[in-house]
Parts: structure tokens; C-alpha cells; sequence
């Protein structure tokens, strides 16, 4: 299963797959869901409805494509938060990477689901000011991708066809 970081779905609706000329993406994602291909979860949820924006909308549209955490990913916490520890990240950093963000979050589920996490996340494995989540995902043998990848991986195509003049 792929499981959606909150800049998956921002960049998606402010760049390439815009509601108004790519609805077919949003589409594939509902699909994918109910198929059990691509979900995301509550943390992300909760990101995207702060937007106040047609994002927000969807997402409360689509609240069953948020997953809630489960007893099982909070086994997760204690290991993910040592490794954040054992790292020279900045104060600041430690902080904003916790258990209350949604990256500490989605990287504890998919470790606990063996989901793929999707992000536009880069590793940065010497960054001292922001835990990177491909780096946490690399150390906790959680596999990463971005969302291109995803989409050829899982076939998914916006034929637009039907819609040539």
C-alpha cells in the first residue's frame, strides 16, 4: 500500500494535477483507496482541513482515504523518536519532528502497515535543521518513493480521449 505524505497532495493541487484540468488524478486516488492500493492518514487529514481551501474540501469529501492510527503503529514511537535522538539534528528540529506531526506519524504507520511512503522528500542524511522522512524511513526499513513512481508503478493512466475535440 502507498501511503500519501501531506506534500504529495498540496503539490499535486497547486501544480500538475489541478482539480479543474486533471480531476481524473483525484479520481485514480479514489480508486486506489477502495482498492487498497493508496490511503493516507488522520495527521495528514487534519493538515490538509487547516487549508481552508478546495484541498480541504476534498479531503472531507474523502475522509475515508485517511487511515486513524492504530495500538499497533504506537509500538513504533519509542524507536523512530531513540533514532531522531541518536542523530545531530538541531533542537528545533527534534521538536517539530514529534510525535504530534504527521511525518513521525505516516513514518510509524507504514513501518507498522509496510506501506511505501510517497513524498517530495529528498534524503538528506547530514541535514542538521529538519528530519528528513526519507532518511527515518531509510533507518527504519520503510521503503520510500515519490509520487511519479507511485502512478507508473501502480499503472495508472489519464486518458483523456474522450475529451479531444
Amino acid at each position: 500500500m502507498f501511503l500519501l505524505d501531506t506534500n504529495v497532495l498540496i503539490e499535486a493541487k497547486n501544480r500538475y494535477y489541478g482539480f479543474d484540468f486533471v480531476p481524473g488524478f483525484w479520481a485514480w486516488l479514489n480508486l486506489a483507496n477502495r482498492n487498497g492500493i493508496a490511503c493516507s492518514i488522520d495527521a495528514v487529514y487534519d493538515e490538509l482541513r487547516a487549508g481552508n481551501d478546495a484541498l480541504a474540501d476534498w479531503a472531507t469529501n474523502n475522509a475515508d482515504f485517511f487511515r486513524p492510527l492504530d495500538q499497533g503503529t504506537t509500538h513504533h514511537f519509542s524507536e523512530i523518536s531513540a533514532w531522531a535522538d541518536s542523530q545531530n539534528f538541531k533542537p528545533a528540529a527534534l521538536n517539530s519532528f514529534s510525535r504530534d506531526n504527521a511525518d513521525f506519524l505516516l513514518i510509524a504507520y507504514a513501518r507498522e502497515h509496510q506501506c511505501t511512503v510517497v513524498t517530495h522528500e529528498r534524503s538528506r542524511p547530514n541535514a542538521h535543521g529538519r528530519v528528513m522522512i526519507p532518511d527515518v524511513c531509510h533507518a527504519m526499513n520503510v521503503n520510500t518513493t515519490d509520487p511519479f513512481k507511485m502512478l507508473r508503478q501502480t499503472g495508472a493512466i489519464f486518458d483523456l480521449c474522450a475529451n479531444t475535440p
